[in-house]
This record gives C-alpha cells, sequence and structure tokens, in this order.
C-alpha cells in the first residue's frame, strides 16, 4: 500500500492504473478509523473485484466544520489508521494537508442549494457545502468509477447522489449499511468523546429508533411516531436534543399523516460537547419488507 500526500503523485499513479483499464473505488474518510469505515473498504474492494484499486482518503476537512464547532478536537491517528487499510488491502491513501487540498486564493465552492440547507444543514450552515466541495475535488482528483460512503450520514448520502446526478459526474455512489456497536450505539469516530455517562446515555439512540421501527407498521401518523421519539430521547437527561425529523426516504421530503412510503427518522443529539447523528429507515405496513 503507497500512501501519497501529492496530487501530482497519486494522479500520476492513477494514470498507470487507467491506462490498464483497471477499475478504481474511492472511500473518503476523516480518518480514526473504525469497523464501520473497514467495512466500507471491504464493500469497495468487492465493488472493485479481481485485479481493480481501492483507494482510501484520510482528510478532516476543515470547510465543514463551523466556528464554533469541533474541528480541533476532531480525533485523529493517522499511524492507526494507515496500519488498519494496509491490513484490509487497501491499494492507495491519499493523505494530503489542507494546503495541497484547498488554494488560499481559491473561490469555487459546490452546493445543493436546497437539500444541503435543511435538516443538518440548518444547524449547521455551510456543513453540505464544505462536504460537496471536498468530495467534488477527490473525484476530481482521483476520478474513480465508484465511491463508497457510510449510510450512517443519510443526508450527506442523499447530498452527495443528488450532486453527482445534477452535474453529470458519471460515479457510482455505493451507500454502506451503518454498523453498530454491541449495544446498538451506530460507529462513529467521535464516540471515542464521550465520557463514561454520556457514552452509556447515548445508547437511546437506538432504543427509540427501534421503538419508532416497531411504531411504524401500526399505522401512526408521521407527527405521532415523531412525538414519541422526541418524548423518548428527551426522558434522557443527558441528551440535549438538536432534531427529530421524519422524511421521505427516497427525497427526504417532510412527510405528514399516516406512513403510505418507506420514511426515514433522523436523529440529531448532542452528550456533553459531543454531536452525534443516527437513522433509520421504517415501513408503513405494506411496505415492511
Amino acid at each position: 500500500m503507497e500512501v501519497f500526500r501529492r496530487k501530482s503523485a497519486i494522479r500520476a499513479q492513477l494514470a498507470t492504473w487507467r491506462a490498464a483499464g483497471t477499475p478504481v473505488v474511492l472511500v473518503p474518510t476523516m480518518g480514526f478509523l473504525h469497523e464501520g469505515h473497514l467495512s466500507l473498504m471491504r464493500l469497495a474492494r468487492a465493488r472493485a473485484g479481481e485485479g481493480g484499486q481501492v483507494v482510501a482518503s484520510i482528510f478532516v476537512n476543515p470547510t465543514q466544520f463551523g466556528p464554533n464547532e469541533d474541528f480541533d478536537s476532531y480525533p485523529r491517528d493517522e499511524a492507526r489508521d494507515l496500519a488498519l487499510l494496509e491490513a484490509e488491502g487497501v491499494d492507495a491513501v491519499f493523505a494530503p494537508d489542507a494546503g495541497e487540498v484547498y488554494d488560499p486564493c481559491g473561490q469555487t465552492v459546490v452546493e445543493t442549494t436546497e437539500l444541503g440547507k435543511i435538516l443538518i444543514g440548518k444547524l449547521r450552515p455551510g456543513h453540505f457545502r464544505g462536504v460537496a466541495t471536498i468530495v467534488t475535488k477527490l473525484f476530481n482528483i482521483i476520478r474513480p468509477d465508484a465511491a463508497v460512503f457510510g449510510e450512517k450520514d443519510y443526508q450527506q448520502l442523499a447530498v452527495i447522489r443528488t450532486m453527482v446526478r445534477d452535474l453529470d459526474m458519471g460515479v457510482e455512489i455505493i451507500g454502506a449499511p451503518i454498523r453498530r456497536e454491541a449495544d446498538g450505539l451506530a460507529m462513529s469516530s467521535r464516540n471515542v468523546r464521550l465520557a463514561p455517562a454520556d457514552r452509556a446515555a447515548a445508547t437511546v439512540l437506538s432504543r427509540a429508533l427501534d421503538e419508532a421501527e416497531a411504531m411504524a407498521p401500526t399505522g401512526v401518523t408521521a407527527s405521532r411516531l415523531r412525538s414519541h421519539v422526541r418524548a423518548r430521547l428527551e426522558a434522557e437527561s443527558r441528551a440535549r436534543v438538536q432534531s427529530v425529523d421524519i422524511r421521505d426516504a427516497a427525497t427526504l421530503e417532510p412527510v405528514s399523516g399516516p406512513l403510505t412510503r418507506p420514511a426515514v427518522i433522523l436523529l440529531a443529539v448532542s452528550f456533553g460537547q459531543v454531536f452525534l447523528i443516527d437513522n433509520r429507515v421504517v415501513h408503513p405496513a405494506q411496505e415492511v419488507p
């Protein structure tokens, strides 16, 4: 496995692979990898096929963090990340610094004008502009045939799919299922920053989603489902609920009345100084898979 710091160097390697007709699958990450990330690498390997190349990126992207968010404290351990990626058989890693990625005189950004400003985008203004811009840059640098993203960041995945469609990028976007700890907490690099009491309290996220999934086929309305989930979260004293939303699973449009189509329940909750998200797609009775 080779680690590249410069755009020019990885482009040279990729040109060799492309000249040989080798498929390239990209897995963008911000590092501090866990089993959820490693499952993305395995999915990328399956998509690349025998002889294909899997490229991972490690870059904590400053433009998707707000001024009062956790960019400086975001966990980092590159040596550990590289060892894990090599053990997974990743072929190349792009791990630039910010100066290599962003021109200080740069003026161009990429933004989904509506989808990026709702839900998490409303809580974190500019976040999805930063996401869309860095993913576009990575796609332009790596030029992958496909890219793998986790479904835990459900809105992010929707933003990226919309961006790829709208800008005719021609990259296949693959969503990977959420991986969870044994107690149900969705795997996240931020989990390590939870105080022990907050770590125990954070399991309320998956418990609330379990209850909602069980309620969905009973004919419950979206508003009743939302109220139940919010009340369940607010009953946990250590949880600061930022948002509870129920949206159409395909479009992220608002949902009202009894569920008639698959819907996604999107949670954003803080425990101490740590901001966590989770989600679950739920189905009405006639849609239960």
